[in-house]
């Protein structure tokens, strides 16, 4: 039997991220071997569906070497990239006809919806909004099923994904796997929506144009063995459009246009956006309470559309923490849907962080060690970072156990 690919060691990985380059897990190589020792983890307890999600290590970040004014020019450059790409990359790829249809369709279908008002249909559209973004996306496939900040029964994981289905953003294998890809890559090459590619493309860009990656795409499986051995998951990323169109079918028996394009086609449009400006928005404007290595930001407006994923910066600095606002005045609806399910019996091992407290100042890098000559993070007032180890890093250690 043909030796499966050598998977590159964490430490290995770590010594190329110092010097400024990717992972090994880039490699085609490496997602062979992904796909070799994934096939092993189909019990429960394997290790490496034990190890999973135990990805995330505090580390010191690294700092901005150089004089205050040197920092302060490399910062105002770094926005000026993030905020006026001279060329955004959604104008050099070709367009992808069938989403571009499909979005127009929906945002054409918004439109309508505004001249078709009735209070049952604007309080069903809010109704459906709650339950595809922040029951769905922002504590289903985001907080449980991405980062698995905590636990749920099956039937609760799968009735989280379902509602997730209906707001229009694929599968659970697309959808975990594209953002854990954005965690090991955030605002580097790899990342699949980085501002640093645009504005546009980080909001909707790299939706509507090229060759979006599909739930069954080799690239993705390395990311998801966890997703590929539950048949329940497999299922519903085949068919995740068949819950919204059911819906669509049901909401048009029951109210006409007015539910359909207010309860299907308005709050979609809404909730996609929502999801998009985590993308894009929080990358670029806001405040930054950790020093991360990526453009994270916190933002109060985008918590308010997103159900509480808008404190993005404080995501990043503890990714599986199942607790984004970490401050009293920090809106975090998603936050306390989870809090209530704890509550109800129906979650446990619930991650929190006491990220508040101050950490002592890191000291600086060499310049020389970075490789990169664009800054990764922007300093603040909290000089320290507890800092996310990258998934793939930690498959990488596991596979190389096994």
């Amino acid at each position: 039997m043909a030796k499966p690919p050598r998977v590159a060691s964490s430490k290995e990985n770590a010594d190329t991220l110092a010097n400024g380059g990717h992972m090994a897990c880039g490699s085609a190589n490496s997602f062979a071997g992904f796909n070799a020792v994934a096939g092993r983890a189909s019990a429960p307890d394997s290790p490496l569906l034990k190890e999973l999600h135990k990805c995330y290590t505090a580390k010191a970040p690294r700092r901005i070497a150089g004089s205050s004014d040197e920092v302060s020019a490399r910062i105002r450059e770094a926005e000026r990239t993030m905020s006026h790409s001279q060329q955004d990359r959604t104008f050099t790829q070709p367009i992808t006809g069938i989403t571009v249809f499909f979005m127009s369709v929906f945002h054409i279908g918004a439109i309508i919806a505004l001249f078709l008002f009735s209070w049952q249909a604007f309080a069903l559209a809010v109704l459906l909004w709650w339950i595809s973004v922040s029951l769905g996306i922002g504590m289903g496939y985001h907080r449980l099923l991405t980062h698995r900040g905590y636990k749920t029964p099956k039937w609760v994981e799968y009735a989280l994904t379902i509602c997730a289905t209906l707001a229009l953003e694929g599968g659970p294998i697309f959808w975990v796997a594209t953002h854990r890809v954005h965690h090991q890559n955030a605002d580097k090459d790899g990342d699949p929506h980085s501002p640093r590619d645009g504005g546009f493309w980080a909001h909707m860009g790299w939706i509507i144009t090229g060759k979006v990656l599909q739930n069954n795409a080799p690239e993705l499986l390395p990311y998801v063995p966890d997703l590929r051995k539950d048949r329940f998951h497999v299922w519903i990323s085949k068919w995740h459009w068949v819950p919204i169109t059911g819906l669509g079918i049901v909401l048009f028996a029951v109210g006409g246009f007015p539910f359909l394009t207010w309860g299907i086609f308005l709050r979609t449009v809404v909730g996609l956006h929502g999801t998009w400006l985590v993308n894009s928005a929080t990358h670029m404007w806001g405040s930054r309470r950790f020093q991360t290595r990526d453009s994270s930001r916190n933002s109060f407006w985008v918590a308010l559309l997103s159900f509480g994923e808008g404190w993005h910066n404080n995501h990043h600095a503890h990714p599986q923490s199942a607790r984004h606002g970490l401050a009293w005045y920090e809106f975090d609806p998603n936050w306390y849907g989870i809090s209530l399910l704890r509550i109800l019996g129906l979650a446990w091992n619930v991650k929190e962080t006491s990220s508040l407290e101050l950490q002592p100042p890191a000291l600086p890098e060499p310049e020389s060690s970075r490789g990169d000559s664009r800054p990764e993070s922007f300093p603040n007032v909290f000089p320290k970072v507890r800092r996310e180890r990258h998934l793939t890093d930690e498959l990488q250690e596991v596979a190389t156990k096994a």
